[in-house]
């Protein structure tokens, strides 16, 4: 959510930014904001005038009892009360107006960072450079499900019964190599100074829409019912929501947090699920980096974490690629967002594992999340970054180890957490 007085002062600004994120029937919401803010302003004016003549009356009367004219006081008493009926009315427009601002303002997108690229949809989203050789082996890679299937490792019929579309089981070595990665990230990212952190997996509707669109919860988010609480999609989710309402001290910034979670998501639109492997699924586990600061630095921050998750997956002889997301491509709330994407040798292309995210002080300002300064209190920046999200970054580790016999090589940095296996040898 932007700052009203930045759309006040620049209505053409945020219509042009609209018009960049391809959202052209949000226009006519900055002249309903700039209109409703008129009257809100007015109605707050004649608040303060109400409250002042009562104030005045109210002084009146208690000098007239002084003087012992009671009648002129009760007259005066009748005066006070016809303003406190008005200034009843006067606040309930208040809060009516205030509530139909908000509810356009958290509508309206975030201004995106000048060096976003204009684009309708992520087919428009503009390659910015590559790590590792993409690698295409002379024998064949297979599906990632026939390469499971190998160790006996994938079970999406049990699944499918208990749970139905969309779930899976991992078993023996594949679910091990999937809790290893997990494992490693963890200690990855607490070796560069993130804080490790489990949040709750269950958040309330007022943190949701304090960190993401409504289209977005509309589209990812499972709700709980009979409860006024929600699946977390993302650990991002609670672990911004953790300071929802705090005033935190200028110097704890920076807070740089990483955290594990499962995830669960409807995956509505059109991608839809992939029957068959572990591409797109409803659950998934996580490792995330969220972090708060200070404005000015948000975007050094910003090219730290996306490089992290780079140089993690490099780690795992995974080749990958970094990819500026355009501006149709990017969630409301975010001022600038690039996706981490790995090489698949059996597709011969990349794919998508991890996104980072700068917000600027959107979700700071939705969830009342403020600085205490001396010169004043201020939102802070928030940042997200995903470490690995697996089974999608088995799914990597899997393609890009994996030898012509059949076997799959452990990335090194990850033997210790496989009991100093070398490699997974097939069952069948």
């Amino acid at each position: 959510m932007i700052d009203i007085k930045f759309l006040r002062e620049n209505p053409d600004v945020v219509k042009e930014n609209i018009k960049k994120k391809f959202q052209d029937h949000k226009l006519v919401l900055v002249d309903e904001v700039i209109e409703l803010d008129i009257k809100n302003r007015q109605a707050m004016q004649n608040g303060d005038n109400l409250r002042a003549k009562r104030k005045t009356l109210s002084n009146e009367i208690g000098n007239l009892m002084k003087q012992g004219q009671k009648d002129e006081a009760e007259k005066i008493k009748a005066e006070v009360q016809q303003l406190n009926d008005e200034l009843v009315e006067n606040e309930k427009r208040e809060a009516e107006l205030a509530e139909a601002i908000k509810e356009r303002m958290m509508k309206i997108p975030n201004i995106i960072d000048p060096s976003v690229p204009i684009g309708k949809d992520d087919s428009e989203n503009v390659e910015v450079q590559r790590f590792g050789d993409p690698v295409v082996p002379s024998y064949e890679i297979p599906h990632h499900a026939d390469i499971i299937a190998k160790f006996n490792g994938l079970d999406k019929e049990s699944a499918g019964r208990t749970s139905g579309v969309g779930f899976y089981y991992l078993i023996g070595d594949v679910a091990r190599l999937h809790e290893a990665m997990l494992a490693y990230a963890r200690d990855y990212m607490i070796d560069n100074g993130f804080t490790y952190t489990i949040p709750p997996f269950m958040i309330r509707s007022d943190v949701v829409t304090g960190v993401m669109s409504f289209e977005e919860m509309d589209a990812m988010m499972y709700k709980i019912e009979n409860e006024d609480l929600y699946l977390i999609g993302t650990s991002e989710h609670s672990m911004i929501g953790r300071f929802k309402g705090q005033m935190i001290k200028k110097d704890e910034l920076p807070i740089s947090m990483t955290s594990y979670s499962p995830c669960f998501r409807k995956e509505i639109g059109s991608h839809g699920l992939e029957e068959r492997g572990l591409y797109r699924v409803h659950q998934f586990e996580k490792q995330e980096m969220i972090v708060l600061c200070e404005p000015e630095d948000s975007m050094n921050w910003y090219n730290k974490m996306w490089k992290l998750t780079v140089d993690l997956f490099r780690s795992w002889n995974v080749p990958v690629r970094q990819l500026d997301c355009c501006s149709g491509d990017m969630a409301d709330l975010k001022v600038k967002s690039c996706d981490v994407e790995a090489w698949s040798p059996r597709q011969q292309k990349y794919f998508e594992v991890g996104s980072c995210s700068t917000l600027g002080d959107a979700q700071a300002r939705r969830l009342g999340i403020r600085v205490k300064n001396e010169k004043g209190n201020y939102y802070p920046h928030t940042l997200n970054n995903t470490v690995v999200a697996t089974p999608r970054g088995l799914i990597a580790v899997l393609e890009n180890n994996y030898n012509e016999d059949g076997t799959v090589t452990i990335p090194e940095v990850l033997r210790p957490y496989m009991g100093g296996l070398e490699k997974i040898v097939p069952k069948n």
